[in-house]
């Protein structure tokens, strides 16, 4: 029989077919500088990278954090003494990443890992070439559940009859499935209200407003919902969320001058993310405080919050993490059957782990 997605779901693809067609004016528009051609040649993607990288490569990241933790560290002189150029793009998350790739706007983004199934779902083809995780992950969840003001839910059990935020292809939405998974509900038993962004400001004002009873907010936006809403409240999911991966168009990784550009840029990307562990204050400053805005306690809270990010000495638990990611979409939402193996370039696996030496996480903490 066939499976017809559900509407929200249907919504969520139609638009990304839309943008592609969108997409595809613009990159006939778009400059001729050859920035996203592949250049001398392609590289298999079960060759070695390459030892070093061409002088003045150029690759377009968008990847805010590691942006400011760079400036701030000094680590992008090291970058551009190994020949790298990168092209900053303020962007982040799916839709906006998705858009980017189709247009040839952009090589790698910084994402959840929820992107890359629906990269592979609408058509565009990606490898992740780089795996985080957050240490203790569920003492520093990434998201809570906001709850709307007067509403009594305090357990997952309490989620059935309610209106929840839903945002398909996201990380949020892939949440939401799982909390009901966990909950021992269909989403028969609830009604999911599609949310086409997932912005701080949307999400708490349709709580705020009681459009919807429940939403995922990040654990940065929670402080700020509660004391804007009287009321309001935020539980934990009790649900592991801390998949962060930073995924590149395949043909990024075919182009032998880019695949050492992104070698040396996961090296480096490690070491930034080891050097804000050791030093807070000074990544709250560069990016919560100077990027984001947010007061210096209220930088440092989130920090302090998210919790020390860990470098996996092997990617196997993340695949299996988006492996069943993706076989739970595939039920709850229609698509194919998809091999999450298919989605990650293991040839950086190694770069990550002996950028990081010693300071690796294994077992279960991986």
């Amino acid at each position: 029989m066939i499976h017809t997605p559900p509407a929200p779901i249907r919504n969520a693809l139609a638009g990304l077919a839309v943008l592609a067609a969108a997409t595809t004016g613009l990159t006939a528009c778009g400059s001729s500088s050859g920035a996203g051609d592949t250049a001398g040649g392609s590289l298999a993607l079960s060759a070695a990278l390459p030892a070093s990288t061409p002088k003045g490569t150029q690759i377009r990241i968008g990847d805010p954090q590691i942006q400011a933790i760079l400036q701030v560290s000094g680590l992008d002189k090291q970058l551009a003494a190994d020949g790298v150029e990168v092209k900053w793009a303020n962007i982040s998350g799916g839709p906006q990443s998705i858009q980017a790739f189709r247009a040839d706007q952009l090589d790698c983004s910084a994402v959840a890992d929820i992107p890359s199934l629906f990269a592979h779902w609408t058509g565009t083809s990606t490898k992740i070439v780089f795996q985080s995780v957050t240490v203790d992950p569920l003492q520093h969840p990434v998201y809570q559940l906001g709850v709307a003001p007067g509403e009594k839910i305090t357990s997952l059990a309490d989620l059935k009859g309610k209106k929840i935020a839903y945002s398909p292809g996201q990380a949020q939405g892939a949440l939401v499935l799982r909390l009901l998974q966990k909950a021992g509900l269909s989403q028969d038993d609830v009604k999911l209200v599609e949310m086409t962004s997932t912005t701080a400001g949307e999400f708490a004002t349709a709580l705020g407003t009681h459009a919807v009873d429940v939403a995922p907010l990040g654990i940065s936006q929670v402080k700020t919902y509660v004391a804007k809403y009287p009321g309001a409240t935020a539980i934990n999911t009790g649900i592991r969320d801390d998949a962060a991966t930073l995924y590149c168009l395949t043909k990024a990784v075919q182009d032998p001058a880019k695949a050492a550009a992104l070698k040396d840029y996961v090296t480096i990307r490690t070491k930034a993310l080891l050097w804000a562990n050791k030093h807070p204050a000074e990544y709250a400053k560069a990016y919560y405080v100077d990027n984001q805005g947010l007061s210096a306690p209220d930088a440092l809270a989130t920090v302090e919050a998210a919790g020390q990010v860990g470098i996996p000495q092997t990617w196997d638990n993340a695949i299996q993490r988006l492996q069943a990611t993706a076989d739970l979409l595939s039920k709850e939402q229609g698509h194919p059957h998809l091999d999450a193996t298919t989605l990650v370039d293991r040839r950086f696996e190694k770069i990550e782990a002996q950028a990081a030496g010693t300071d690796t996480v294994s077992a279960d903490a991986s």
